[in-house]
């Protein structure tokens, strides 16, 4: 079962930001969501959906009758016009959503859009640093399916950790990764040695940050930290936390929630090792599992 903080299920970033600009419009006008439904003769349940981001088919021309009723500007409508059309562009993984685990498909959305990642694991290598090996015998443990099944997600989260590698406007993404995760044996010692390898030189790339959270740093947030991943987004868009584990996923949008991650996060952070002693370390591992 999945659970969400916030019901991202069927949303996008445009479609967010579009209803962030909206609800702030008509809140600083005083306006109710009653008061702006019965004058514009739209339901409540529409205009909430549309706030909410949740209108999968959006029509300009209601977006024209809320910006005048608002007393919005001219550029201002305009560029909520530009992100109904956003909202309606179709993203390369979008054939593929039955490859995805479930509750999965709103993170791709998010991360898609996102400007910044900022990742804490203490389960497995994040998805962006898998290579094709160590994803192959991950996905063979945790799915049911064909081989082929199996063969089309290793290739589709290869497609997808090219915004790490892309030559134009790579994806900044910060990765904290507890010392559990690159002593735990995936597959193979070959396996895991490449996959080491592969981290570190990763971690060499401007856009990429990688630190580990050694043994020795106990429980540096005073508890027992899940993975989360704190995304963020251009244009003023408030940062989200998305969290998973066996069972379901979670996406905290609220500030108080996303603002406790980023405490915890600061506090993982000067557990961590710094960047080139973290490099050392994965591949004198490395070398380690080659012998």
């Amino acid at each position: 079962m999945v659970g969400t903080k916030s019901d991202l299920s069927s949303t996008t970033l445009p479609r967010r930001q579009l209803g962030r600009v909206l609800r702030d419009a008509r809140q600083s006008n005083g306006y109710t969501l009653e008061q702006v439904a019965e004058v514009l003769e739209m339901s409540r349940s529409t205009l909430g959906r549309l706030e909410l981001g949740q209108n999968e088919k959006i029509r300009v021309r209601d977006i024209d009758y809320l910006c005048e009723y608002y007393g919005l500007p001219e550029d201002r409508i305009e560029y909520l016009k530009s992100l109904v059309e956003q909202a309606d562009t179709k993203v390369w993984w979008q054939d593929h959503r039955s490859m995805s685990r479930p509750g999965f498909n709103p993170y791709l959305q998010l991360e898609g859009a996102a400007t910044g990642l900022h990742f804490f694991q203490s389960l497995v290598i994040p998805g962006l640093l898998q290579t094709a090996d160590y994803a192959r015998n991950i996905e063979v443990l945790t799915i049911s399916g064909t081989a082929e099944d199996v063969v089309q997600r290793v290739v589709l989260r290869t497609r997808r950790a090219k915004i790490l590698t892309r030559r134009i406007k790579p994806v900044p993404a910060d990765f904290l990764l507890h010392e559990s995760v690159v002593r735990t044996i995936v597959g193979s010692t070959r396996v895991m040695a490449s996959q080491l390898r592969h981290i570190a030189d990763m971690s060499t790339r401007d856009n990429v940050s990688v630190r580990i959270v050694p043994f020795a740093a106990g429980f540096p947030s005073g508890i027992a930290t899940p993975p989360y991943i704190i995304l963020d987004f251009p244009n003023r868009e408030p940062s989200v936390v998305y969290t998973e584990g066996a069972v379901g996923t979670m996406i905290f949008e609220e500030e108080y929630d996303v603002t406790r991650f980023q405490a915890i996060r600061a506090k993982l952070e000067s557990a961590a090792l710094e960047e080139q002693p973290s490099r050392d370390l994965l591949r004198n591992m490395a070398r380690g599992l080659e012998r």
